[in-house]
């Protein structure tokens, strides 16, 4: 446990002097400012004002953002390292490479979550100086849900920088799984049906194999329990769960994606050339 700490204590150390994450911070602060700049706070849309429309605009933003922000800064962690040669020093130090693995993956989750986070409390405060209402229940489930799509994603980008060579094959990869998630979002299932004329049901399946549309379709449902604006397709969503199961399938899914790519992401570092 002492290694695994000093894993993680050193990966949030090395983040923080690293530039990405000063970008990465800003970003997601200045998403905040934005919005307090044109007046969310204070305006109506579809009968939601003050910072529950605030945070449902933050939210969607960061649907798009966190993931791709994640899987860039991530993927170049351990093939980084390797063409770094960092692996042969590490393999002369006290510390298991479980340890090590695990600590890095923590540390790096920490930093990803971290601004994300602090945004969002931050514009809370703000909010609540200039005399809003907070909205406890969707900012818990915001939070909840932040925390398993940072988890999903990070997972996903320790299992490419696993099994990839070099840095640049590992962004490669990682932009295009990324890519390949966003475009499998509303639009494109969209026109499958009206193309291909698939059945609705096997479209809500592919869409709901999509961490990102989960994610997405349970924020929605936090503002919008009977996902009118996903058409005919919630009727097949809310049979097969209730509003509850289905914001605990958005939570778990992610996180169990998560956590199978990142333990398949060590097993092919522990087996694979270090070196």
């Amino acid at each position: 446990m002492k290694a695994l700490l000093l894993a993680t204590r050193l990966d949030i150390a090395e983040s923080l002097r690293a530039r990405w994450f000063v970008l990465y911070s800003l970003v997601f602060g200045g998403i905040i400012v934005v919005l307090f700049m044109f007046g969310l706070t204070e305006s109506r849309v579809v009968g939601f004002t003050g910072l529950t429309r605030l945070l449902v605009t933050y939210i969607q933003l960061s649907m798009a953002i966190l993931p791709v922000f994640v899987l860039i800064t991530t993927v170049r962690s351990l093939a980084g390292d390797r063409e770094a040669g960092v692996f042969e020093y590490m393999l002369s130090q006290p510390i298991s490479l479980a340890a090590w693995y695990w600590g890095r993956f923590a540390g790096r989750f920490i930093i990803v979550f971290a601004p994300v986070f602090l945004a969002m409390i931050a514009a809370t405060v703000w909010g609540v100086v200039l005399g809003a209402e907070v909205p406890v229940y969707h900012l818990v489930w915001y939070t909840i849900l932040l925390v398993s799509l940072a988890f999903c994603f990070l997972g996903i980008g320790f299992l490419i920088s696993s099994v990839t060579r070099s840095s640049d094959v590992a962004q490669s990869a990682a932009f295009f799984i990324w890519l390949i998630m966003l475009l499998f979002l509303d639009l494109v299932l969209l026109g499958m049906i009206i193309r291909e004329q698939a059945p609705a049901g096997l479209v809500v399946t592919l869409a709901l194999a999509n961490p990102m549309q989960v994610f997405r379709t349970a924020a929605m449902m936090l503002f919008d329990p009977q996902l009118i604006l996903l058409g005919p397709s919630a009727w097949i969503i809310l049979d097969a769960f209730s509003e509850t199961g289905y914001l605990v399938w958005a939570v778990c899914y992610p996180l169990i994606i998560g956590l199978a790519a990142g333990g398949l992401g060590y097993f092919l570092f522990r087996r694979g050339d270090l070196a």
